[in-house]
């Protein structure tokens, strides 16, 4: 089988609240789906994120 990678945005502090999942052939796609949900849903820029949220985030998506 397949690896899949997901991400839950209710994984992430203080968005508890929101029902964003995404999941994706690599992480990288993750990454991409994920950016652009917090664009559209939350609006926020994810190229303003520093290296740090960025670091953070990637430990959030799982393998599966």
């Amino acid at each position: 089988m397949a690896t899949t990678y997901s991400y839950s945005c209710k994984d992430y502090p203080g968005m508890e609240a929101c029902p964003g999942h995404f999941i994706a052939e690599t992480q990288n796609e993750v990454m991409k789906l994920m950016e652009l949900h917090a664009t559209v849903a939350h609006e926020e820029d994810p190229s303003a994120w520093s290296e740090e949220d960025k670091a953070y985030i990637e430990t959030l998506i799982k393998t599966e």
